[in-house]
């Protein structure tokens, strides 16, 4: 491996991440059926105080007694400032062999992981769990961002982060019309022209994406550590189309996949992270490229009239891998 790469987190297939709330026990099986890449059962936001215990009871139940076939099966536990997180980590893990990873909440700093991580790893010594847990870190705050590189380095645990836009824009005071959507004053008009003159009946407005920053900071971090970056909830499950865009800006920003709030979702969440049959047939022309390319002692060649070179192969070859990695329904291997 090269000295400018960090160790990849545990490989899985993450185009879709399905929220379930741990006291609606009508949804375990549908969830367990669905063509979710990961569930994660919820304990925290999407269940009131009151049902918080009764929640956790029949989130143990549910790991051990239904059968969740190869899904990556998650918790998200409540966060390090409440009093339910202790318990929320003591007795899902203590109890649920099944359990893949735990989604840690509203993380504003490397301590708060570490704090987890603790727990988690004298749960394993005393219970002699054969599976190793591994770690969802949502960044959903301020601290969080400001922190996010931190954060990315604090457990070895530590497989991939998701961005959290809705509690983000409560922390940033943000104005926002729908989680995970955009706002119509969030734009540019162009310009007024040489002349200076001021008649903006002929000027365009452009609409913008206010999340864009946070979600390339946490992009960066994830990639710059070895995590897998994840997109959260868009909040309108009625509207496909506003999902799907949303979907493919951070597609196209290198992110893995995204939150499915609603069973809906799970299918445009699949489509938008899975490499297209025609983008999978490029990098596979660009193999055979450059396998000629090096037989004739050349390190670059023009393909389709555009310059492909050894850094073409690593794209080619990492969008190979994940494709046949669904095709096959196992976890990617990593180089």
């Amino acid at each position: 491996m090269s000295f400018l790469l960090v160790d990849q987190a545990t490989p899985r297939i993450h185009r879709s991440e399905l929220a379930v709330p741990g006291s609606n026990t009508a949804l375990f099986e549908k969830a367990a059926t669905s063509a979710a890449d990961v569930v994660f059962l919820d304990v925290e936001d999407a269940v009131a105080p009151d049902d918080k215990e009764q929640a956790r009871r029949n989130i143990v139940q549910a790991l051990n007694d239904v059968d969740w076939g190869r899904k990556t099966m998650m918790v998200r536990i409540n966060g390090l400032d409440t009093h339910y997180m202790y318990r929320d980590v003591i007795d899902i893990v203590e109890a649920c062999p099944r359990l893949d990873m735990l989604l840690i909440p509203k993380v504003g700093t490397a301590a708060d992981v570490y704090a987890i991580d603790m727990l988690v790893t004298q749960i394993e010594a005393a219970k002699q769990r054969s599976k190793r847990l591994g770690f969802e870190v949502l960044i959903e705050t301020a601290l969080g961002m400001a922190n996010v590189e931190a954060i990315a380095q604090s457990s070895r645990r530590l497989e991939a982060m998701s961005f959290g836009v809705a509690d983000y824009a409560a922390s940033t005071r943000a104005r926002t019309t729908v989680i995970g959507g955009v706002n119509p004053d969030y734009g540019v008009l162009t310009d007024m022209g040489e002349t200076g003159g001021r008649d903006t009946g002929n000027r365009d407005f452009h609409w913008a994406d206010p999340w864009h920053f946070a979600q390339n900071r946490m992009l960066v971090a994830c990639r710059a550590y070895g995590l897998r970056p994840i997109d959260g909830p868009f909040g309108d499950f009625n509207d496909p189309d506003g999902f799907r865009a949303a979907g493919n800006r951070a597609a196209v920003l290198g992110y893995e996949g995204k939150w499915a709030i609603h069973p809906s979702q799970i299918a445009l969440a699949n489509e938008v992270f899975s490499p297209s049959d025609a983008d999978v047939g490029k990098a596979r022309r660009i193999l055979v490229a450059m396998q000629e390319a090096a037989a004739n002692g050349r390190g670059a060649v023009s393909l389709d009239g555009r310059l492909i070179d050894i850094a073409s192969i690593r794209m080619a070859e990492a969008l190979i891998a994940k494709a046949d990695s669904i095709a096959a329904g196992a976890a990617p291997t990593t180089h």
